[in-house]
C-alpha cells in the first residue's frame, strides 16, 4: 500500500512539473519580471492618480476605476528602490487577490507591459538566497525562458495581508473624501 501511495505521489508530483502555467511579464527597473494570469485582471494606461496623504512612499494614491476605487503601489518602490519615472510606457496593472473571503482589486505600477508567457512547472527554479535587488520572499521563482530568467513575483507576499488591511485604510479614507 505504501509503495502505491509513493507512486502515486510521484506522478503527481511530475505533472505539476509538466503543467504550464500562463504569466504576464513586464519590465521594471530594467529587469523582466512576471505574475501569474490568474490574478490579472486588466492593463490600463497610467493616468490620473488621486494622492492621499499619510500613505507609505510606495502608494501612488487611488484611481477611479469605473466607479471604484482602486488603490495603485509602485513596485520600484516597494522593492526599496526609487519611485518608478512615468514614461509613456508605463502601466497600471489591475490585479485580483483573494484576502480572506474578500477580493481585493489593486493597481501596480510597472514600467512597460511585455507579454504573456506560457512557462512549465520544471522550468521554474526556486528563488534564489541572495543576490537579487528585492526581498527573497517576493519571489515565487525563477522561469528558465530562452537562456534567460524571468523573475515570478509571488503577489500575496509583495501585498501581504498587514500592507492589504493599509490599502484597506486608503480606500475607504478616499471614499469617505469622495461623499
Amino acid at each position: 500500500m505504501n509503495a502505491l501511495v509513493k507512486v502515486t505521489d510521484s506522478l503527481a508530483a511530475a505533472n505539476a512539473d509538466q503543467e504550464v502555467q500562463q504569466y504576464l511579464t513586464f519590465m521594471l527597473g530594467g529587469e523582466v519580471f512576471a505574475i501569474g494570469i490568474l490574478h490579472i485582471k486588466e492593463i490600463i494606461e497610467y493616468g490620473q492618480l488621486t494622492t492621499v496623504p499619510m500613505m507609505p512612499a510606495f502608494i501612488r494614491g487611488v484611481i477611479n476605476l469605473r466607479g471604484a476605487v482602486v488603490p495603485v503601489v509602485d513596485l520600484a518602490s516597494r522593492f526599496g528602490d526609487k519611485p518608478s519615472q512615468v514614461t509613456r510606457r508605463s502601466c497600471i496593472i489591475i490585479l485580483e487577490m483573494q484576502v480572506e473571503a474578500e477580493t481585493q482589486v489593486i493597481g501596480v505600477v510597472v514600467d512597460a507591459v511585455n507579454e504573456v508567457l506560457e512557462i512549465a512547472g520544471a522550468e521554474i527554479e526556486p528563488p534564489p538566497r541572495f543576490g537579487t535587488k528585492i526581498r527573497t520572499d517576493f519571489i515565487a521563482g525563477m522561469g528558465k525562458v530562452q537562456e534567460r530568467f524571468v523573475i515570478i513575483l509571488n503577489v500575496n507576499k509583495v501585498l501581504s495581508a498587514d500592507e492589504l488591511a493599509l490599502i484597506g485604510q486608503t480606500t475607504q479614507l478616499a471614499d469617505e473624501r469622495a461623499a
